[in-house]
């Protein structure tokens, strides 16, 4: 294998053609034995990584660092080595060869797993997932492993430069492996990472494109992240809100067969029945990583009860209030209303003897803000724009929707039980105890 370890180097270095070493790296090398030689070391011993560069050699470089990463006969590729092909590699080059790409992706994070400190994988990973797109927009399936990554290693913040920017693009050819699911583990573990750090309103905006992908069937992940999304509501806002029309309604109707939905029917008034329901239903919530949300809404419970009262009294004595949100202690009432007032999420004062006078809250909007909002609103129309017109342009697509959607009738006109096919097991990459525990909300 030595011997064409040092032949394929040679090819590596005297091409001056990306494309055509990519078709020779692909085709030219037999498929039973390709990850084998491509693993190899030199005839001398010495490591042909050590031997190329990122920039001259990218191609070259990602075929062998993605056999390594795999290899079990040879030691695997340095760390060092690794990122520095991740932070200087040329994209366009990649782009040749983007199954090479995914398989070192995930070649990365079996690897740091192996070395039994996953974390090595996030800085190397963050690298991939951010130069090798033509711009952020765009979801690869690197996305998932990165963001599967962050959240079972806990590093919630490495994520939060990558899920700052919208997916708005899908192009095949960057991830010709992509798959439906991989929108759905990325979003959801988005909407994990976000939640574990308390930034509420991108949290649901994540689970909520989870939970309203299109698909013929609703998969597991999305009843998965629907309960989370309804946790967060709660937390958040106190109340749930409807999902919208496009989400698949199967999902609503076993929804309402969950404890989840006699918590929320409890919430936030019946602090008694919530604490029933969390003692019945512990290790569900537990099993099903939810019991930190669970707590953290009943905590929030009373905040909700609160700001109910004031849109119907102007002055109630916090000895009143104490009665209504269930707490015993003044103190701990005052403490909750400044809490509130220093969110902004209530307008009162309190007086010496203890009388609290609500009052509206007075709108604060500065020229920049407004200037801010009326930027994204033209920057967001400009966008959907152009996507109108991309998929009106695409007679492949159209034609494609026209004729699923004609198949989908006519097995259901010989089926009326048919609703397509379940969707497949992604629970194997994202659950168990090596995942996260239930801690991370807290």
């Amino acid at each position: 294998m030595s011997s064409h370890i040092d032949q394929i180097l040679n090819q590596i270095t005297t091409s001056n053609s990306p494309a055509a070493l990519n078709h020779t790296l692909k085709t030219s090398l037999p498929r039973e034995t390709r990850e084998q030689q491509l693993s190899a070391f030199l005839a001398n011993g010495q490591d042909p990584l050590t031997v190329l560069n990122p920039r001259t050699h990218t191609v070259g470089m990602l075929y062998i660092l993605s056999a390594r990463t795999y290899a079990t006969n040879v030691p695997p590729p340095p760390f060092p080595i690794i990122e520095a092909f991740c932070e200087n590699f040329v994209p366009e080059q990649a782009r040749l060869a983007p199954d090479r790409v995914t398989k070192l992706a995930k070649g990365i994070q079996r690897l740091a797993a192996g070395l039994g400190n996953a974390s090595l994988a996030i800085k190397p990973l963050y690298s991939l997932v951010t130069r090798y797109p033509p711009s952020s927009s765009y979801l690869t399936t690197i996305h998932p492993i990165f963001l599967l990554v962050c959240v079972s290693t806990r590093n919630f913040r490495f994520a939060l430069p990558v899920l700052s920017n919208p997916v708005t693009d899908i192009d095949t050819s960057l991830s010709p492996d992509l798959h439906y699911n991989d929108n759905l583990t990325y979003h959801y573990c988005g909407g994990i990472a976000l939640a574990a750090l308390k930034k509420w309103k991108d949290a649901e905006e994540f689970f909520e494109i989870c939970v309203t992908s299109p698909g013929t069937y609703p998969a597991a992940l999305q009843m998965e992240a629907l309960k989370k999304l309804r946790l967060v509501q709660l937390i958040s806002t106190g109340k749930v809100t409807p999902l919208p029309r496009y989400a698949h309604p199967l999902l609503t109707r076993l929804f309402k067969n969950t404890p989840y939905q006699a918590f929320i029917n409890a919430y936030p008034k019946n602090t008694g029945l919530l604490k029933e329901i969390l003692d019945k239903e512990k290790s569900l919530f537990t099993q099903e990583k939810n019991l930190g949300l669970i707590q953290q809404a009943i905590d929030r419970a009373p905040r909700w009860v609160l700001r109910k009262l004031t849109a119907t009294y102007v002055t109630l004595h916090l000895s009143d209030i104490c009665r209504a949100v269930k707490i015993e202690s003044e103190d701990a009432v005052r403490a909750l209303l400044l809490s509130m007032i220093e969110d902004n999420d209530i307008s009162a004062q309190i007086s010496a003897d203890g009388t609290v006078t609500f009052a509206d809250p007075p709108a604060q909007f500065t020229k920049e803000q407004v200037d801010n909002v009326l930027k994204g609103v033209q920057d967001q129309a400009a966008l959907l724009g152009y996507l109108e017109l991309e998929m009106a342009r695409s007679k492949e697509y159209l034609g494609k929707k026209v004729t699923d959607c004609g198949l989908i009738q006519s097995l259901k006109s010989i089926d009326p039980g048919w609703s397509g096919p379940g969707d497949e097991d992604i629970f194997a990459n994202i659950s168990g105890p090596q995942m996260w525990d239930d801690s991370v909300y807290s």
